[in-house]
């Protein structure tokens, strides 16, 4: 297929941009030190297995709806309308995060559940409609647009909540636990405001036709299309590969995500300047490495440029988990080290997302390009409950630095692996089955 016009694309890439605020400020950053220093209970000591139980709940509850409502919107249409009603509620979720307040565990849980769930499925949807906007020679680029705006978004909402909403330190402690509250609906207007290029400008690819659908048939014929998703899978063996690789990668990357803020909270001492510098480099070193892999995308193609960036962050996890020895060896002091290994680690961040992103893509056949990125969303899903029940459960026992290296694993057996993957063959089988 052509190219979507311009305004088209902007419209989709700026969701990118919208819901990165979610992940960066909730999931990342800001919400989750905040529920495991401040929500949960002084006296626990199972703060970061009470953010896994949520993380674990949601992806769960993502990763059973994902391939079910995929095939639902390539049978009868309304994906830009299901991409909008889950980010409105994840931004309805959030907002309600108003409300909890130290001790209230569980209602800062059910609220994460919903509002983490419901981002993961708007995120499906969204990459559902790269095989409607873009051709194969388009897409790398197209998604590595969105991803590299993406990280500018999260940079701007993490300027606007670090900067303009959580001003006060935790020695002001009422102020400090109000102003977080605060920032939770500050997330939730920028997701919807930014949202509104993509309501206005995104057009569905596949209206439905049908003046009345009885919900039962729906559901009836979306379960067997679900079921029959076998034979898809018979038929796409090289996409069928890549799902259970990147299931071991992504599970590295999800745990870097939701438990960054943690690490930095539990394992360093660094001053709030230090912490907001680190945070926003972060973003900045995320986009320039988005922009720079996608690029290098372009040239050799996303497989190459997949198992460069698991490379890329192997090694900045390794210079992360020997901190002191190289702070020792190289006269640098701790924190500044840190954070030029952070950098170096997040530059992966982006690139890794967008080129998976876009092999899906190329393995899928547009006609069942809805029920594929259902199946992408629910192997992201499965990532995340096996890398954060890995990482939280490391991290308790012994330490988050010793859990570094269960991260590290994933991305060592992803990279070995993805060097195998035979992309010709599966975008010939892809083309084959679209035929």
């Amino acid at each position: 297929m052509a190219t979507a016009n311009q305004r088209q694309i902007f419209g989709w890439a700026m969701f990118d941009v919208a819901n990165s605020a979610y992940t960066t400020v909730v999931i990342t950053v800001v919400y989750s030190a905040f529920f495991v220093g401040y929500v949960v209970p002084a006296d626990s000591e199972w703060g970061n297995s009470y953010w896994a139980a949520a993380i674990i709940i949601s992806s769960a509850m993502a990763m059973l709806l994902a391939p079910l409502l995929g095939s639902w919107i390539d049978q009868y249409g309304g994906k830009k309308r299901m991409l909008l009603a889950t980010m409105g509620l994840c931004a309805l979720a959030t907002a309600g995060l108003y409300f909890v307040a130290p001790g209230m565990v569980w209602l800062a849980i059910t609220l994460l559940v919903l509002s983490n769930c419901c981002w993961m499925l708007s995120e499906v949807f969204c990459a559902s409609f790269l095989t409607d906007i873009a051709d194969q020679q388009s897409m790398g680029w197209i998604s590595g647009l969105g991803w590299g705006l993406g990280y500018l978004g999260g940079l701007a909402s993490l300027i606007l909540v670090l900067f303009g909403v959580i001003t006060a330190t935790p020695q002001q402690l009422d102020l400090y636990v109000q102003q977080h509250q605060w920032a939770m609906v500050a997330v939730a207007a920028y997701f919807v405001l930014l949202s509104l290029p993509t309501m206005l400008w995104l057009q569905e690819p596949k209206p439905v036709t049908k003046s009345s659908i009885r919900f039962a048939e729906v559901v009836a014929q979306s379960w067997q299309q679900f079921v029959a998703s076998r034979h898809l899978a018979r038929q796409l063996p090289v996409l069928s590969q890549f799902f259970i690789i990147f299931t071991i990668y992504s599970a590295g990357m999800a745990t870097v995500i939701k438990f960054f803020g943690i690490y930095v909270e539990s394992e360093l001492v660094l001053s709030s300047t230090e912490k907001t510098t680190v945070f926003l480099a972060l973003q900045i070193a995320a986009f320039i490495g988005s922009i720079g892999f996608g690029l290098l995308e372009r040239q050799f193609g996303a497989r190459l440029t997949v198992l460069l960036t698991l490379l890329w962050w192997l090694l900045g996890l390794l210079a992360i988990h020997q901190l002191n020895g190289l702070s020792t060896l190289t006269g640098i002091a701790v924190n500044p080290l840190f954070i030029g290994c952070t950098l170096l680690a997040g530059a992966g961040l982006g690139a890794t997302q967008s080129a998976s992103r876009t092999l899906v893509g190329l393995l899928s056949p547009a006609s069942y390009s809805g029920q594929l990125f259902g199946y992408w969303g629910l192997f992201a899903r499965l990532a995340a409950m096996v890398g954060t029940a890995a990482f939280a459960l490391v991290a308790d026992l012994l330490s988050t630095r010793q859990a570094l290296l269960v991260v590290m694993a994933f991305f060592a057996l992803g990279a070995v692996l993805i060097s195998r993957l035979p992309v010709t063959r599966g975008i010939e089988q892809a083309q084959q089955l679209h035929r």
